[in-house]
């Protein structure tokens, strides 16, 4: 009796095993999934090109808001067009299309159907602001004034964290920022050199 009893156990434990075995086969399976379908974006330049992972978990409004205006073209034709060696390029300034406004260059964003500039709340997390990962730039101290421009971190840059909204990171071609970054650049970091870019979203 007591030897059929310890059998039933054991059966009952290996198929709990079983059971849980194949649980976790299909959350690694979906965990795995999940990281091939998170949205990548492919920024073009004469240096090369660099590809980003977007963090939809981390900045779902930032990582909706880039896809939209990459998608829209919005982000073709400007340029990378503040450069710090040791810290961050950024980008994604509309202004920057028209060589003759030199003067507005990191100032200008989306806008609405009535011209009124179109701002991001802050959503910031204990994502670290070290080197490859891409952040949204704001006005000063405000921190729900992100629109469009962006920055790529070159180098760690701790200080930022909590202050910035991360929503992605470079997982090919670092290296093409940093050439960019050490361009020669004016006294406001302009670079000397017009690097324009194009976005697309990978899907």
């Amino acid at each position: 009796m007591m030897a059929t009893i310890i059998k039933g156990l054991c059966i009952a434990v290996m198929a709990a095993g079983l059971v849980m075995g194949g649980i976790d086969a299909r959350q690694d399976a979906a965990a795995a999934d999940a990281s091939k379908q998170a949205p990548r974006a492919l920024i073009k330049t004469k240096y090369g090109e660099i590809e980003i992972k977007l963090y939809p978990d981390v900045a779902p409004k930032h990582v909706e808001n880039f896809v939209k205006l990459a998608k829209s073209g919005f982000y073709n034709g400007t340029i990378f067009h503040r450069v710090i060696p040791g810290f961050m390029i950024q980008g994604g300034d509309p202004n920057t299309k028209d060589l003759a406004r030199k003067d507005t260059y990191g100032m200008g964003g989306p806008k609405d159907d009535k011209g009124n500039p179109v701002y991001l709340k802050a959503e910031f997390s204990e994502v670290p602001h070290k080197r490859g990962i891409v952040s949204m730039a704001r006005r000063g101290d405000s921190p729900d004034t992100a629109g469009s421009q962006f920055f790529i971190v070159v180098e760690d840059s701790r200080f930022l964290d909590r202050q910035y909204s991360v929503f992605g990171e470079v997982t090919k071609g670092i290296g093409v920022a940093d050439k960019i970054v050490n361009l020669p650049r004016d006294a406001r970091d302009n670079p000397i050199e017009r690097v324009e870019i194009t976005v697309t979203i990978l899907e």
